[in-house]
This record gives C-alpha cells, structure tokens and sequence, in this order.
C-alpha cells in the first residue's frame, strides 16, 4: 500500500465535463508533496453502460430475468435493441466530437430508434429553427440515451438516473433509515458496474486513504455504496468524505452508522482537513489536531476542529489539475432547448474560481452564515491567468467556467485587461450580480477578453422582494445591466424564484410580466424558475419569524439537515404556480406568445398584472447619467490609427486637421482633429492601449492634454470625433 490520495467523484455529475472538486484538492496536494490520484467514476460507469458490449449485457440481464409486467415503451426498446445496440458506439463518439459527420444521419431521424422520450419533440420542433444541425443532432442523441435511461430504471435499478443516481433518498434525508436500509440490500445493476471499476482503480493506486467528493445528493448513495465496498474489501484503507453535501447538509451529523461506510467527514474548505488527516494516517499528527471532521469516537460522532490550524490563502492553494481524468471520453448531452442549460452541458469546460465566497453576502435566501459564501477572498488577475495558463496547457482545452457564488466586477475588470495583454484566446463565462457597475464599456471589454455569457439572480422580479431579500439591485437597474450585457453580444441568464415567503399571487403575476418584457425587449436570453426552498445556514432559515413564516418542524434530524419545510400563511399556494411559470418561459425563450394573457398559462384564476405594459421599454430610455469620475480608468482595446495631415479648403480658406484611420475587426472608422490636438492624441492613444501594463485615469488623460498646452478638454473630450473611438476600442471603465 501507498502513501497515495485516491480523489473519486462518485456517480453522477455532469457528463461533459469533471465535477472540479478532485482537480482543486490534487492541485493542492502537489504544492505539498503528496501523491494523489484521481477518478471520476461517473463519466466511468457511464461510457461502460452505454457502448456495445454495455447493451448487450443489460438486454441479456433483461431476458434472464424479466420484469412481471412492461410498459408499452420499454417493450418497444427492447423489440429494437438490436438498432440500439448497432447504433450506440457511434453516438457516443459523436456526443464525445470524435464522430461530428454523423450529426447529418442523426438528423434525418431514421437512423436512431425512438420511444417515448421522442415524443416530447413534437412541442419543441419549433425550437429546432435557432439550432445548428450539431446541436439538433445532439439533442436526438440525448433523447435516445434517455429512452436508454428509462428503460433501466424499469428495468434493471430504479435508482438510476442522468446527473444524478438514487437522488430520491438523499434529498432532505433528516434520518439516515432509509439509505441505510437500501445499502443494505445486494448491489444493483449499476452498483455492480460501479464496484467492478473502483476495484481495478483501487488495485492500481493501492491508496493509504480514499477522499470522496460528494457535491451534490444525487452522489450520496454511490458514495456510500464506495466507501462500503472499500471498507470490505480494503479494511486498512481510511475512507474520507467532503464536498458540498456534507458541507450544507451535514453539519449536525449524530448518526453513528454513518461511519459503518467512511472514517472521516470533512466540512467546508477541503485543502487542510485532507492535508492533516494524510499526516493523522501517518501516523504524525494526534485526532485532536484534525481540522473541522467528523469521526466515531468510542461509538458516538464527534466533531473536532483544531482552530490553531489556519485554512489556507486562495494564493496558496495551488493551480487545479485534472491530470488522470479521461477528458477526451466526456459527453456534450443537450437535454432541454435552453441556452444556458446547453452552455452547461455541451462542451467541456475548465472549472476555475475567481474568489473564495461572495463579495456581497446579504441575500436572506442564502446560506450566508457559512464559509463558503461568508469568507471573501479574491485572488489577483495576474495569479488568474497564470492557472489558466497552466490548465490550457494540461487539457488542451481554453474554455473556463468561473464557479464563483458571484464574480466580482473589479476583479472581472482586471481579468479581461490581463487576458488581453497576454493574448489568450479563452472563452468563459460566470456568475454575477447585476449591479449596476456592469457599464456598456465595461461590458465591452469583458466580451473583448472572451466572455461569452453570464448567469445571475433577478430572484424575484418585484422590487418590494428584492428589498427583502437584501438582493441590492431593481428590476429596472437588472433591465439596464441586462441591455449592456446583450449589446456587447455577451447571453444573459436569469435565475427566477417564486415562493419567497410572504409572495403574494399578485406579485407571482407581476414578476412573470417584468420577464415577459425582458425577453420582448431582446434583453433576456434564457432564465429557469426554481422555487424558493428555506436553508437552515439561511437567515430565513435562522430567523424565519422575520420573514412571517414558520418552520413545520424545530427538531434536528441526526443525519441531514439543510432544506426546511416551511408554513407560508400570509403568501400565495405557490406550488400551483409551477407549471405556468415554466410553460411560459419555455415560450419566451423561443420569442413566442408575448402576446398571450398571463392567465392562459394559468389553470386557475389568476389576478391581472399591476405591471404597466412599457415598464421595461421606459426603464430602458431612462439610463442611468452618471457623471464619468474622473478616478474612471480610461483604456484603448483597438489598433494604432494610420495619421495623416490632410489640407482641407472651403470658400477659398485652407487649413489643415490630422486624419486618423482606424481599421477594426468590422468597419473602417476615419476623424479629423486639429493637428495640435493630432499630435498629442497620437501619443494618448498609444500610452493608453490596453498592452501597456499602467492603466491611466481620465484624470491623468486630461492632465496630459492640458500641460500640452491645449484647452477645453471637456469640449474635445466630449466631441464628434472623440465618440467616434468608442467604436473602434475606447473605453472608460
């Protein structure tokens, strides 16, 4: 056996791309020394099931021991699995981009066979318009492996499930009877799968301690199931447990038979948890000097956490590394026409956090009384580009999905600037507040940087909830910064919430018709709805008379203990809104039915929107004048201009001006100034481009202009042809 760290992601996350948590802690374990290696055995247990010689093992257990009864759908997948066997290896290459050219096959629709999954296509064809033939090509293939799904779960393990395994019994599971029960029943179709792949990883790697990442509950069952089968079959191997279920979930864990699984589990911050307990392994650190861990001490659960050991800088953490992953075997899956659901989905993308926590840390829907989001700190743009670097250079791969709770718009600013200095061609995108120091410029330069999309929560659209929650922004402000974002060609997506306590039907109403405009102005690309659900780490949760709602219930269960039923008297029934919500999203997306009544989305009476049909438009045309500060950082993105002195005549007088051309990537832009001003724009342009590393301030700029000896900065500044450089780069940030 090794002194080696064994990283598993348990199945299922998402498939195109590692869950980031393992590549953030190897990353760390190399600045110390430690050996590590890591497996996502999702995408493993994934690509075994799904490929020829898979298919052919599940329809052979499927007739060796056939369901009492079968729905019409999985008899008609089994009367064709011979297409489905013939058919799936070349899919899967495809989902993987190895195989693009049969997208045109895909397309035709008489190359994969269809059950039932297909017949939700029939209301979505028309979506299909705004799609590529790759894209449609890989919603079909997503379809058919869903159809695959389903018949699994019929079939073989009612467990399974895309993204998520045995969801069902983790998700608020105050008491651990029930997965414990299920664990200890045999192992299931996919268990077996599962258990045959971590077998040979385990007989490669000979770990002195596996650490298993469990980010989301639909981890938990295989996680368990993992730790179980290591635990029989490797009994010397210490078996550790982190990520964001036990983090949010698992704070007041009391269950002893937890620990029948795993010997350890790790909250919040995995880097010194995992480092002390490799030392505690070996043998060189005592069980009180472990960092916020749980464990069995003589048959009951005790937490210990030795505040003498510091968590370490975000500077100090090291770069991710996702050697040992397969990452040319992840699967781009389209499941729902959503846009930023396919940004999600397709494609692989390198995780990345700009900082630790979230720089606002007020929203009372949010667990803002843990680490996670209460500790702040951002990293530097030039430590930034530095792992992007690194990580481009690993994976082959320049697309960065920025994980933050929400990315800071100075830190943003300084990122974009760093990218374009070094020249990286990256894409990313992230999520954000819209605060209102998103400008046009800045939006500008964002984009010019690589930034191709942006996720944020409106939350509520109704101004009197946002005040509630303590989001710090207006619907009005949202729909400015929205417009700014889509301008500079960057996607908005909106997270939407409805069931905030005391929401009324009125204000459910009003703040589907603040998205409807949204959408009809062109500002708003995608959003989903999710129902607000109260947190215990939450100050809803923590305080919920505050907000005029009660918990159902005060107890503490003794195993997870996180979503918190709750009693909304004064609101609206908010689960009957559901289906209309998103019905009429779906449509919007789509640019679809803006003419509809709300109440046609609606089974029951609902109340006329409050909402003046042009609120949006008039928010719009109320922009924001904010006087440029003269603290404003003032940078040129474009090329140099090619400056000419020209003589110009009109009505016998000549004088000269200094012609400026300047060629961007669209169109050729030509100004004339005054060859004084010429000569001293000239130079301004070239200390201001965005190469230099000093950043001048419009201070500084026109300090510059004046001890040139010109005058009425404001009135050059300001003028015709100055504006005219925003198209071709200038920007005041």
């Amino acid at each position: 056996m090794s002194n080696s760290v064994f990283l598993i992601t348990p199945p299922f996350t998402q498939l195109n791309t590692p869950y980031p948590a393992t590549a953030y802690l190897k990353g760390f374990l190399n600045t110390k020394g430690i050996t590590s290696f890591q497996a996502d055995l999702g995408i493993e247990v994934t690509l075994a099931l799904f490929s020829k010689q898979g298919l052919q093992q599940l329809f052979a257990h499927i007739a060796a021991a056939p369901p009492a009864a079968l729905t019409e759908n999985a008899a008609r997948i089994i009367a064709l699995q011979d297409d489905y066997v013939h058919t799936i290896d070349a899919v899967i290459l495809f989902l993987q981009g190895k195989n693009p050219t049969l997208a045109h096959q895909v397309c035709k629709r008489d190359f994969l066979p269809e059950a039932s999954r297909f017949g939700q296509l029939d209301d979505l064809i028309w979506a299909f318009g705004s799609m590529g033939t790759q894209d449609k090509a890989k919603h079909l293939a997503t379809m058919y492996l869903e159809d695959l799904s389903d018949l699994i779960t019929e079939c073989v393990d009612a467990h399974f499930g895309f993204s998520r395994y045995a969801e069902r019994l983790s998700r608020s599971a105050n008491s651990f009877d029930e997965l414990y029960e299920a664990l200890q029943q045999g192992l299931t179709y996919v268990d077996n799968i599962l258990t045959a792949i971590l077998a040979a990883r385990m007989a490669a790697v000979q770990p002195a301690m596996v650490a298993i990442s469990v980010p989301f509950p639909g981890n938990l069952y295989a996680a368990f199931r993992c730790g179980q089968w290591i635990k029989k079959h490797y009994p010397a191997v210490k078996v550790a447990m982190g990520g964001g279920f036990p983090n949010t979930e698992l704070r007041s864990l009391s269950d002893p038979r937890v620990f029948e699984f795993v010997d350890f589990i790790t909250l919040d911050d995995g880097e010194a948890p995992v480092e002390n307990l490799v030392q505690f392994i070996e043998g060189k650190k005592t069980t009180a000097a472990l960092k916020r861990t749980f464990l069995l001490e003589d048959g009951k659960v005790t937490y210990i956490n030795d505040k003498s050991c510091n968590d370490y800088k975000q500077g100090q953490v090291g770069t991710p590394d996702y050697s040992d992953l397969l990452l040319d075997k992840y699967i781009s899956a389209i499941e729902v026409v959503n846009p930023m659901h396919s940004l999600w989905s397709d494609g692989r993308w390198n995780k990345l956090t700009m900082a630790h926590g979230c720089y606002w840390g007020k929203c009372t829907f949010c667990d803002i009384s843990l680490d996670y989001i209460k500790i702040y700190e951002p990293l530097t743009a030039a430590l930034l580009c530095d792992r992007m670097e690194t990580i481009i250079a690993q994976t082959g791969q320049n697309g960065f999905h920025f994980v933050d709770e929400a990315a800071p718009p100075a830190l943003m600013r300084a990122m974009a600037l760093e990218i374009i200095r070094r020249k990286l061609t990256v894409s990313w995108w992230t999520n954000i507040r819209f605060e209102k120091s998103f400008t046009r410029d800045l939006c500008l330069l964002l984009k010019a940087s690589g930034c191709i999309a942006v996720s944020g929560g409106l939350e509520v659209a109704s101004d009197r909830l946002l005040g509630l929650i303590q989001k710090g922004i207006t619907v009005a402000q949202v729909a400015r910064v929205n417009r700014h974002f889509t301008e500079a060609g960057i996607m908005v997506h909106a997270y939407l919430m409805y069931g905030f306590p005391t929401q009324t039907a009125q204000e459910t109403i009003d703040s589907l018709e603040m998205v409807r405009q949204m959408f009809q102005a062109g500002i708003l690309q995608s959003a989903f709805w999710h129902q607000f659900t109260m947190t215990a780490h939450s100050p809803v949760g923590l305080e919920p008379e505050k907000f005029n709602v009660q918990k159902e219930s005060t107890a503490t269960g003794s195993f997870a203990n996180n979503d918190i039923m709750h009693v909304d008297p004064t609101g609206a029934d908010h689960e009957t809104f559901s289906y209309g919500l998103k019905k009429s999203l779906l449509n919007y997306m789509h640019g679809a039915c803006f003419d509809y009544p709300l109440s046609k989305w609606f089974e029951f009476k609902v109340p006329k929107t409050s909402i003046h049909p042009d609120y949006i438009a008039t928010a719009l045309l109320e922009e924001e004048v904010g006087t440029i500060k003269p603290t404003s950082k003032v940078v040129y993105l474009g090329k140099q201009p090619v400056v000419e002195t020209i003589t110009k005549s009109k009505k016998g007088s000549t004088w000269e001006v200094s012609s400026f051309t300047f060629q961007n990537k669209k169109e050729k832009v030509n100004i004339s100034v005054p060859p004084p001003q010429g000569l001293w724009l000239v130079q301004m342009l070239q200390q201001l481009a965005v190469t230099n590393p000093k950043t001048y301030t419009l201070q500084e700029v026109k300090d510059s202009y004046e001890s040139a000896g010109l005058e009425d900065f404001e009135l050059f500044w300001d003028n015709k042809p100055v504006n005219a450089l925003y198209r071709s780069g200038l920007l005041k940030l």
